[in-house]
């Protein structure tokens, strides 16, 4: 199914960048064919999300040019920044898949839920991004917090292309 390519392609790039957060149910005892594959697709966003923020740490770590004591300052206020954004990112890939769910029978009261929520999102991000910016600016200045701000921006800009250009455009 040609809908289930894209919705794939952009559930696991929204998920690349981010660390696993809750992906995990329960095994049903008899699980259907659909079930089996959404199991596949988890685990395998898991293991994708993982390596990836693997990958996150080793860039953050290079281009943030930390010593030992701002290191030691900087990657708690990460962490939790990580963290509440993998919230925000949660629910955007609930967004993607309700996007999915209804792309063949898109209704104008749909669309206009998903943009709306869409919009919702972003803003939250930004806020996100200017709540760590000031804690990290606080605790060490404005150089380091800018850095981190461009850099955060670079990353999540690749990652936002990556899943627009996934997703088909809205028809009808």
């Amino acid at each position: 199914m040609k809908s289930m390519k894209w919705i794939l392609a952009a559930a696991l790039t929204a998920a690349l960048f981010h660390a696993p957060k809750g992906l995990a149910q329960q095994a049903n005892p008899t699980p259907t064919a659909t079930e089996s594959q959404e199991t596949n697709i988890r685990a395998y966003v898991e293991l994708l999300r993982a390596d990836v923020k693997t990958k996150k740490t080793a860039i953050l770590t290079e281009i943030m040019q930390l010593n030992d004591e701002q290191a030691e300052k900087f990657w708690p206020i990460y962490r939790e920044y990580d963290f509440d954004l993998q919230a925000l990112n949660d629910r955007k890939l609930a967004g993607i898949q309700e996007y999915a769910k209804n792309y063949q029978n898109m209704t104008d009261e749909k669309a206009d839920g998903l943009a709306k929520l869409a919009l919702e999102l972003e803003n939250q991000r930004t806020d996100l991004k200017r709540k760590y910016y000031e804690k990290i600016r606080e605790q060490l200045g404005g150089i380091i917090a800018a850095r981190f701000l461009q850099v955060e921006n670079q990353m999540l800009m690749v990652i936002d292309l990556q899943i627009a250009s996934s997703l088909p455009i809205v028809e009808k």
